[in-house]
């Protein structure tokens, strides 16, 4: 999963696309095993974009959308803000979700 800059970010979420935006801080340990299932969800889907944001760097990202905690997935599609996910229970859990989007 490749590192988002602040106007991929940008692009992504005003996209037609469906774009997921992941929000993490490298010291969180449930960062860690969501990065993890996130790795294996883009193996699984292909076809959808999924980047990364480490919010030490991008805080403003987080108010802009109110993200209360991290680990944090942002949903868009068509250019809106679907869904925010802060729990990871699975990944066959976080693919339906996704699928379910799609």
């Amino acid at each position: 999963m490749q590192e988002w800059s602040r106007e991929i970010i940008n692009e992504a979420a005003a996209g037609d696309q469906l774009s997921l935006i992941y929000l993490y801080t490298p010291l969180c340990g449930t960062c860690q095993v969501a990065g993890k299932m996130l790795t294996v969800i883009e193996e699984l889907l292909p076809n959808v974009s999924i980047g990364k944001t480490d919010l030490n760097y991008m805080p403003d990202i987080a108010e802009k959308w109110e993200v209360e905690s991290v680990p944090c997935l942002l949903i868009f599609k068509r250019g809106k803000l679907e869904e925010k996910m802060y729990a990871f229970q699975s990944v066959p859990d976080l693919l339906n979700k996704i699928k379910s989007l799609i």
